[in-house]
């Protein structure tokens, strides 16, 4: 199982040792703001009937990112990125870490509490994707 860590453990491996942040989240999700310098690969595509699982996902991820790549997974509040960093580890993936809270928080019902996401907690935010960092250029890369 996939070791899990709070927002600022995350952006502590990505800066200072070398893991990439792939956000989960749809396409129309990651546009509207993501954190700096991820890559999208949305483990659910929005559709005309809400969610739906991205059939492409596993094909992507494996195109785009060696197996040996480290690697921070998250989401919106933490549910979608713990299924991604399962499904990337039973692929073959080896050092995969599912990022807590997600970009905009996740509430836990036993406490109450909420733990802020990547936004909420102050960490660098975009709009606007790296070159070659957005969904369609990374499924392109496979074609």
């Amino acid at each position: 199982m996939a070791r899990r860590v709070s927002p600022q453990q995350a952006r502590e491996l990505i800066e200072g040792e070398g893991y990439v942040h792939v956000d989960v989240r749809s396409v129309p999700e990651f546009q509207a703001g993501h954190p700096e310098g991820a890559y999208n690969v949305p483990l659910m595509d929005m559709g005309p009937g809400g969610m739906s699982p991205n059939p492409d996902f596993l094909a992507v991820m494996q195109q785009a990112f060696p197996k040996d790549t480290r690697l921070v997974v998250g989401c919106k509040a933490g549910g979608r990125s713990a299924r991604a960093a399962a499904m990337l580890e039973a692929a073959g993936f080896t050092n995969v870490v599912d990022q807590r809270a997600g970009f905009e928080g996740a509430h836990d019902p036993a406490s109450g509490r909420i733990e802020p996401g990547w936004r909420p907690a102050g960490l660098p935010v975009s709009q606007q994707a790296a070159p070659g960092h957005d969904y369609h250029a990374l499924k392109a890369r496979g074609r």
